[in-house]
């Protein structure tokens, strides 16, 4: 699963919302990669750096885009040697106000969803 999350450049491909994801940069230890969200009226893209903990931790701090502060960390716990629990904690606000009103509601159920997806796409790749 740990795998599944940092294969960053392949969301378009399963998370309907994301319309195009790109690695900026990428060594051993980071990578900042932007992604871009088109989802009903949020079209915009983001630009986070995420520190790796390989096969346990992957935290994620805003670099750029419409957040006032967007953080989080996807948290990878063996429970054996075929399955794992995964939690995904982000905290986010909009740099202004009055899109915070208006597409907070939106990120919030694009944040819900993800977690989702991810455990069907690894079901696809892994069945």
């Amino acid at each position: 699963m740990y795998q599944l999350v940092n294969q960053i450049n392949d969301y378009p491909e399963f998370l309907n919302w994301c319309s195009a994801a790109s690695i900026l940069n990428q060594t051993e230890q980071e990578i900042t990669a932007s992604v871009c969200i088109n989802k009903s009226a949020f079209n915009q893209s983001f630009t986070t750096v995420n520190t790796l903990t390989p096969d346990t931790r992957i935290d994620m701090q805003l670099k750029d885009g419409p957040f006032k502060q967007l953080q989080g960390a996807w948290i990878f716990t063996a429970l054996n040697d075929n399955a794992c629990k995964i939690n995904l904690e982000l905290e986010f606000s909009f740099a202004s106000r009055l899109v915070d009103i208006a597409i907070a509601p939106i990120f919030t159920a694009i944040s819900n969803a993800q977690l989702d997806a991810f455990v069907v796409r690894a079901k696809n790749i892994y069945g």
